[in-house]
């Protein structure tokens, strides 16, 4: 009988553990990993197969407390990634973001032999690596870093500290040669010489032709400490506390931006994100669920992603309007794509584009934008028409500002009448073909309107000679509607570029 029930407990047990391991998204299959998935360090000759009975998640490497894990990452239902992982919340503190990611599906591997390589073992392709990092070894510290390892001088050769992607964790420095990402690659925070920005990135198409756009700077106060010109490049980080500082070298720091909790002797785990809706926000996981403890950007019309390129955020309700009536079913006229506005033998502006006029619009940082003095609306329109790196230009009827933006219309709110927008729009046929559709369109309009006219004018001749007065009249005038409905197209040729004055629902001004 105490066999029995001794036996009963032991299931029990068995089950308890597996249910466990359910509620931790662990499958019958993941219950029992392999050596190498749970090992607290990785030497050369290391190798292991990415495992897709896996759903979400296969640890690889975990740290000493079992917090942190390095491993594969599922990541959007079907897409494969490496990353590190805080356990707990099940949230990706740094990722690896191959520039050509595979599928979950894909017979991926993750080896190591001096560096740390993902492979693509079907096609044989590398998805990623740290580059010729001469390690002897690689571990995952209690802090959530991961290091590669080398027996000798210098000791650490690489770190994933050194390259965050949209997240950094206490203790963990970002540099000047580093930056937070979304994971989209759409915003990034860098660190500049007194100052930290965040930036609408360019396209990846856009060869220069694009700037970045600064929707936020943060300049350090250097209340305790001065930053020294030429004293070295500053870097920030997220203290226990609860503060993001700013540091030229180590002591006090040049600027301390604190979070709510700051000093009110919360210690916990902390982090700070670049998020997917372009703000920046810290959090402290309080044992159960990340707390959230700062946001940079409260007013929904300083996000880039509220209403999108070529629209108009209404404060303070946030409502989006087109800057022009036009849309490409996506959004507001058409998003920024293509090369730039300059053509390709000089500064001349090259291609076709729209131009848009708005009266009662500004940008929201106009306070990161330079600035000059123009005499008119019209003169500040004219710096930008003649320019091919400007993309838009407002200008202040009350002090005189032409403020010139250097990318596609962003960030554009409601303003009094007094502040005049103009702004260029890339032509869809441009970008796919640089003019040789939008002109081919214009010639085939103009040779089928020529045909069309001509056979009209035919069958009038026709119809004046057999039928009687009234009917010839009619005739007339429906030969006339159609002659004034021929088109060359939506483009005016000015030689080295097109453009169309667009309707909009604010009032326009003319030059």
């Amino acid at each position: 009988m105490e066999a029995a029930m001794a036996a009963k407990r032991i299931a029990m047990v068995c089950m308890a553990a597996a249910a466990l391991l359910v509620s931790f998204g662990v499958g019958a299959d993941e219950a029992a990993p392999t050596a190498a998935a749970s090992s607290k360090e990785l030497q050369r000759g290391f190798s292991v197969a990415h495992d897709t009975s896996y759903s979400q998640f296969q640890p690889v490497l975990s740290d000493p407390t079992g917090v942190f894990a390095l491993g594969f990452l599922r990541i959007n239902s079907t897409m494969l990634d490496l990353a590190v992982l805080h356990l707990p919340s099940a949230f990706p503190l740094w990722r690896a973001i191959p520039d050509r990611p595979a599928q979950w599906s894909a017979a991926a591997s993750l080896s190591f032999n001096g560096s740390l390589v993902l492979t693509d073992r079907a096609t044989n392709q590398v998805l990623w690596s740290t580059g010729a990092a001469a390690g002897d070894s690689a571990v995952l510290l209690n802090t959530s870093n991961l290091q590669i390892r080398s027996d000798g001088s210098p000791g650490v050769v690489w770190q994933s500290f050194d390259y965050p992607s949209d997240t950094i964790v206490q203790h963990q420095n970002l540099t000047s040669s580093a930056a937070l990402r979304t994971t989209d690659r759409r915003f990034a925070m860098r660190l500049e010489s007194n100052y930290f920005g965040l930036y609408i990135e360019p396209p990846p198409s856009s060869s220069g032709g694009v700037a970045a756009a600064m929707y936020l700077k943060h300049t350090a106060l250097e209340a305790k400490a001065q930053i020294v010109t030429g004293g070295g490049p500053i870097y920030a980080r997220v203290e226990p506390d609860g503060y993001l500082a700013m540091y030229q070298k180590e002591g006090d720091p040049a600027d301390v931006m604190s979070f709510d909790t700051f000093n009110h002797a919360i210690r916990a785990f902390r982090r700070m994100t670049l998020e997917p809706d372009a703000n920046l926000r810290a959090y402290y996981w309080d044992g159960s669920r990340w707390v959230l403890d700062y946001t940079a950007i409260t007013d929904s019309c300083e996000l880039p992603t509220t209403c999108g390129a070529y629209s108009v955020c209404v404060p303070p309700s946030g409502r989006c309007a087109c800057l022009a009536n036009a849309t490409d079913g996506s959004g507001c006229a058409a998003a920024p794509v293509g090369n730039g506005l300059c053509g390709t033998t000089g500064r001349e502006v090259g291609g076709l584009y729209w131009e848009l006029r708005k009266q009662g619009v500004e940008p929201a940082n106009k306070e990161q934008l330079g600035f000059e003095h123009a005499l008119s609306a019209e003169d500040c329109e004219a710096r930008c028409a003649r320019n091919c790196n400007c993309w838009g230009a407002v200008y202040s009827n009350s002090t005189g500002y032409c403020y010139l933006m250097d990318y596609p219309a962003q960030l554009m709110v409601a303003a009094d009448e007094r502040k005049v927008g103009y702004f260029k729009v890339r032509s869809m046929e441009e970008a796919v073909e640089r003019g040789g559709r939008a002109t081919g369109v214009t010639v085939a309009l103009l040779t089928v309107g020529v045909a069309v006219l001509v056979a009209a004018a035919a069958f009038g001749a026709y119809r004046v000679w057999d039928r009687r007065r009234r009917t010839e009249a009619e005739m007339r005038r429906q030969l006339g509607a159609d002659g004034d409905g021929l088109s060359p197209g939506p483009y005016k040729n000015l030689g080295s570029f097109s453009s169309v004055e667009l309707s909009s629902s604010f009032n326009s001004f003319r030059r």
